[in-house]
């Protein structure tokens, strides 16, 4: 996270960071080329095409925080290469907040979360957003993996920096999918129970 250090640790988060004690801790973070972007290893490619949501925080042209849910199938987020995400965007509520804000700041954060296994990966990137009619050749790599609804244009995400985050205080949450392969052992159980009483009932009810 050298790359994500250096654009995260502004001079005033490095004063605080000195304030609160934790100045020399987080200087060996900021060792290396701060022009060296973070890349996207394997790890990180497996654990972005494994979910099937994120958050999206952009800024808009009066400086506040904006902050969107983006969800589809698992692999939805495309890793390119070990720099570029991408997916299709498909129309939603028509507020274009993200999108207008872009216009004025291509800057924006991500947070991919695994909340059952307590892991989280943040990455700051610069986003662009591409005309689905002119992008033929990427509109057709992307659409192997979609959100459902109309797509309405295509995102790209060139990375800067990427951290994993300390899964303190993530509170574990499943899915129904989850949880029914989870519970699955359990119901095969009870239905195996259900049966053995079944048949003393009936053996009872035979005396």
């Amino acid at each position: 996270m050298n790359r994500y250090a250096h654009l995260a640790f502004t001079q005033t988060v490095r004063g605080v960071q000195r304030e609160r004690g934790s100045g020399e801790a987080m200087e060996r973070l900021l060792r290396g080329d701060p022009e060296e972007f973070d890349r996207i290893g394997p790890a990180e490619a497996a654990f972005i095409t494994e979910r099937d949501h994120f958050y999206l925080a952009s800024v808009t042209a009066d400086g506040w925080p904006y902050v969107q849910h983006r969800g589809g199938p698992p692999g939805f987020v495309h890793v390119l290469d070990e720099g570029t995400l991408a997916y299709t965007e498909v129309r939603g509520n028509r507020q274009y907040i993200t999108t207008g804000n872009l216009r004025d700041d291509d800057r924006v954060s991500l947070f991919f979360m695994d909340y059952p296994r307590r892991l989280r990966l943040k990455v700051m990137a610069r986003a662009e957003i591409l005309d689905i009619a002119r992008e033929a050749e990427l509109s057709e790599r992307l659409a192997d993996v979609v959100s459902d609804g109309r797509p309405e244009q295509l995102m790209v995400l060139r990375v800067e920096g990427t951290s994993w985050n300390c899964s303190k205080h993530i509170t574990p949450r499943f899915s129904e999918e989850e949880l029914a392969d989870a519970l699955l052992p359990v119901r095969q159980r009870i239905a195996e129970l259900t049966a053995e009483n079944e048949a003393l009932r009936a053996r009872l009810q035979d005396r």
